[in-house]
């Protein structure tokens, strides 16, 4: 078992940071057992969409549940009051907020990781079983360019472009930051259903999250023609309408959710852009 020990905790501090990862046997402390662990997770935030879809396409409920959490946490700093007991009994002295995801461990009642992409790798190599695997042999690097350019070249870069209070020019390298990497993108889908192999993987899961992030909260504050622009790259749009079909990610989109969460922890100006989204998601998770 390999852990990075938390910080320790003063008042107003993140939350910790915790790395533990599930092993093969019983000599890694954690390893793989049916039932023993716990998610929690609230599909408003993007890192537990990620994982819920990466839990949904495992067919793991029996095997690994999860507990959805509310859209809006209910504690000060962002935290969720339910998960306290998991922190407090995972940190000495804690008093941070207790933030989601988590993967918890129901044999000792501590948290095991809060990493959203070590928990989604765990979950398909150790709990995953005779299906296709989001994590295909060989594909690793490919699935990592890709988690790079969806954290970097569109979540990052779209919130930089939709700062307020930053530069003109700042605001307009991050854009075209943006536009830069949907473009790459879109020249990687030309003639492809999926990202990288024939079908789901992890690749997927990363681009559309972060295509449902930046139509519903991002979109919020750039203006009309920074919005159109994103709005041009068809075939991105048209793959991530193909994956909200799919029952593994439609079903957990819960974008009511988003929109308070986003609400409660946004103070930007929204601006032109905000007006409609580029896609109708409910009706194309509904089909």
């Amino acid at each position: 078992m390999t852990v990075t020990p938390p910080a320790p905790q003063t008042a107003g501090t993140p939350a910790p940071a915790f790395r533990g990862r599930i092993g093969r046997d019983a000599r890694s402390g954690h390893y793989a057992v049916p039932g023993r662990y716990r998610l929690h997770l609230s599909t408003a935030c993007a890192d537990g969409l990620r994982i819920a879809v990466v839990h949904g396409l495992l067919g793991l409920d029996t095997v690994c549940p999860a507990t959805l959490l509310p859209a809006v946490p209910d504690s000060p700093g962002g935290g969720h009051s339910v998960l306290r007991p998991l922190y407090e009994a995972s940190t000495h002295r804690f008093t941070g907020p207790a933030v989601a995801p988590v993967l918890s461990d129901g044999w000792s009642g501590r948290i095991v990781s809060t990493h959203a992409r070590d928990i989604m790798r765990d979950l398909a190599r150790r709990f995953g079983g005779d299906g296709p695997s989001p994590y295909p042999r060989g594909a690793e690097s490919e699935i990592e360019t890709v988690e790079r350019m969806c954290a970097q070249g569109i979540e990052e870069a779209a919130q930089r472009a939709g700062a307020a209070g930053g530069e003109r020019a700042e605001r307009d390298t991050a854009l075209a930051t943006l536009l830069e990497t949907l473009g790459a993108l879109e020249r990687w889908m030309s003639g492809r259903t999926f990202l990288i192999r024939d079908e789901v993987t992890a690749a997927d899961v990363e681009l559309w999250t972060a295509l449902v992030q930046l139509d519903t909260v991002h979109r919020d504050h750039l203006d009309a023609s920074a919005v159109q622009r994103v709005a041009d790259h068809a075939s991105l749009w048209a793959y991530a309408r193909r994956l909200a079909a799919h029952p593994a990610f439609g079903t957990h989109l819960d974008l009511d959710g988003i929109e308070r969460r986003h609400r409660a922890h946004c103070h930007g100006l929204e601006a032109a852009g905000a007006a409609v989204r580029i896609l109708d998601w409910p009706a194309h998770a509904a089909r």
